[in-house]
């Protein structure tokens, strides 16, 4: 943790971000903090958090920097409990955390295979217990998952994110089913587009090209879905949420 708060300091709704990363975690967690929330964000190295709870903090924006390795269940339930005592009920917890490796099947050792997996679906069964665990008595909550093309089609060299991404669909289909009824909102997200991000700007080749014409998705944008989700009334929840630039085929 970066810095202690004041638990006392304001009655104010709190949300986590597990995998806060520098793209479209970051641009989650300020778009919660924005929305008035006291945010929480979580990665495996706390310090690679510094910039973004800096920036926020620059801007008058609550937020707290955690270091957790999803993928540790003690880790996770220490997570929870932290939040939980020091900082207010959780109101929102997404799981954001990726996994997106290339690699041909003739290539993939088991070791890969269990890392991918571990890191992108069942740190999120870890994760989405958690949030339930914690919401349920309440009978109130969001939980959203981070999902991405590989959710829904197995494209090739893609085997392992795939089959991850594939289970924390079904994962987020069942919770969905199960905590609906407790007043829980489960959602899924599928990103089905490039992201940008430092890495497209510098590898993919026709980049410019794309943006010029809106073809790129912008962190900040998507991250307004995850802060509408929240707010959708229990009348008209949406479970899944494909989002993708206009020029993207589907």
């Amino acid at each position: 943790m970066l810095e202690e708060q004041d638990m006392n300091s304001g009655e104010m709704p709190v949300a986590l971000v597990v995998g806060a990363g520098d793209a479209i975690g970051a641009a989650i967690s300020r778009k919660f903090a924005e929305d008035g929330f006291r945010v929480c964000v979580a990665r495996r190295n706390a310090d690679k958090l510094e910039d973004l709870v800096a920036a926020m903090k620059a801007d008058g924006l609550e937020a707290t920097a955690f270091g957790c390795d999803a993928r540790k269940e003690d880790q996770i339930e220490t997570l929870f409990k932290d939040i939980e005592a020091n900082y207010g009920p959780l109101e929102v917890v997404v799981f954001n955390v990726g996994a997106n490796v290339p690699m041909s099947i003739l290539e993939t050792s088991s070791q890969k295979f269990s890392k991918i997996w571990e890191m992108a679906c069942f740190a999120g069964f870890l994760t989405g217990r958690e949030a339930a665990r914690v919401m349920s008595p309440r009978k109130k909550g969001t939980i959203i998952f981070t999902g991405a093309t590989a959710s829904v089609r197995g494209g090739a060299n893609f085997g392992a994110f795939a089959s991850a991404k594939h289970g924390l669909r079904a994962l987020a289909q069942s919770m969905a089913r199960e905590l609906g009824p407790q007043n829980i909102h489960v959602a899924h997200v599928i990103i089905d587009a490039a992201v940008d991000t430092p890495w497209i700007r510098d590898f993919l080749p026709n980049y410019q090209a794309l943006a010029d014409k809106d073809g790129i998705v912008i962190p900040n944008d998507l991250a307004e879905n995850y802060v509408m989700l929240h707010h959708q009334p229990k009348n008209a929840w949406t479970f899944e949420l494909d989002i993708r630039p206009w020029i993207e085929r589907w």
